[in-house]
């Protein structure tokens, strides 16, 4: 198996990508068992961050290195949270009181449209000329009041109307298959076979 390092400590990301990238015979090693500390992520853009938290990774462990900035953005409150998703309620991170504050936010709100992006970033060392990028968006509505027990973040509040069923409902194996992180890893995949073909 291929070691990657995974340039994230959030166990429900963790789990995530090892399930979706076991049938490519990587072995996905999250930064935190390897003592790397998270890298800043001072950027406005998921792109740009997920781009500076894979090298960081690469360069700490001498290891091809994945990661993703992913977060929330609602429409009516121009984007936000946005970047700012995983911390939007202040430190430490706190799932609870990040969804309170976005709830609060959209009080009063007809507009309840949001969409979770992914930017995934993969570089084979921390200098790579080269990295492999892809932006993804899923979307769907932001109601008022929690359901489900899967997932993580935001996915209680995240309601998708075509299911019926909010992203915390969906079995993790459906989420995985339509979420923004499993499309943006598909079509991540598709560039790494189509590279690796080429090389």
């Amino acid at each position: 198996m291929q070691k990657l390092v995974l340039a994230s400590n959030n166990t429900g990301k963790v789990r995530e990508f090892q399930a979706l990238l076991a049938p490519l015979n990587f072995q996905v090693i999250p930064q935190g068992e390897l003592g790397i500390p998270s890298a800043e992520e001072p950027h406005h853009t998921f792109i740009e961050n997920a781009l500076a938290k894979a090298r960081h990774a690469s360069a700490a462990s001498g290891l091809p290195a994945l990661a993703d900035d992913s977060g929330i953005c609602a429409h009516v409150l121009n984007g936000q949270p946005g970047v700012l998703s995983a911390r939007f309620a202040g430190e430490p991170a706190n799932d609870a009181a990040n969804n309170q504050k976005l709830i609060q936010e959209l009080k009063g709100q007809i507009n309840r449209g949001a969409h979770y992006v992914c930017a995934l970033v993969f570089v084979n060392s921390a200098d790579d000329p080269e990295p492999m990028i892809v932006q993804t968006r899923w979307y769907g509505t932001l109601i008022d009041d929690p359901k489900g027990t899967n997932g993580f973040g935001y996915d209680p509040y995240f309601f998708l109307p075509e299911l019926g069923l909010t992203a915390a409902e969906l079995k993790p194996e459906k989420k995985n298959a339509i979420s923004h992180r499993g499309q943006a890893l598909r079509e991540l995949i598709i560039q790494l076979q189509t590279r690796s073909s080429r090389a």
